[in-house]
């Protein structure tokens, strides 16, 4: 069964965030745009294959990491639910902040 991808607003304020850190990092946007790219291409083989992603210790919660990236999401019924995409070059303390 295609589930939908669904994007919580802060999964979506992050990514937001990482890709404007690049643009000002870099002066362009053109890196933003690969990374926004290949992060979603790689979300969307979720639909195909849901649980990919390996078990976190965290209840319902499965990461699937591409390159730098850690994306931690929840499979549901008719959804699947990006909860957060995390650079791992931050501090990993700073990761229990952000996850359910």
């Amino acid at each position: 069964m295609v589930r939908r991808i669904v994007w919580t607003s802060l999964a979506d304020k992050i990514f937001t965030s990482i890709l404007e850190f690049y643009i000002i990092r870099n002066g362009s946007k053109a890196y933003s745009r690969k990374l926004n790219n290949e992060i979603h291409a790689t979300i969307s083989l979720l639909k195909k294959s849901p649980f990919l992603g390996a078990h976190t210790g965290l209840e319902n919660i499965r990461v699937l990491i591409y390159k730098n990236y850690k994306v931690f999401y929840q499979v549901d019924t008719e959804e699947i639910i990006v909860h957060l995409v995390w650079d791992t070059r931050q501090d990993p303390k700073k990761l229990e902040d952000f996850l359910p």
